[in-house]
């Protein structure tokens, strides 16, 4: 059991995900470091709402910053959830794995 806000929930408490760092690497790409360790690579075309529309500008795409562990764009208007991008990224190998 846990505790939120004085309501008693079944089962344990998850660890929100967070990034912590992200490069461009490629045209509507970002290599994101998770608040787990991970580095997966996220492939942004998977954002086909018309919110993500300006996403298609490189320009506007590559000037993101990291709020409180969530990618923002365009002075925080556009935003991606952490978890929505870590289920659609996949694994990127270290060069320590590849020795």
């Amino acid at each position: 059991m846990f505790e939120v806000n004085g309501i008693l929930y079944a089962g344990s408490t998850k660890e929100l995900l967070k990034i912590q760092d992200a490069k461009v690497t490629g045209e509507k790409m970002l290599l994101l470091t998770f608040s787990s360790g991970e580095k997966r690579v996220f492939d942004a075309t998977v954002l086909k709402e018309e919110v993500f529309t300006p996403l298609n500008d490189p320009d506007i795409f590559s000037n993101f910053k990291i709020v409180h562990g969530v990618v923002t764009w365009m002075d925080e208007e556009i935003d991606c959830a952490p978890e929505y991008m870590y289920e659609h990224s996949y694994a990127y190998p270290s060069l320590k794995s590849a020795i």
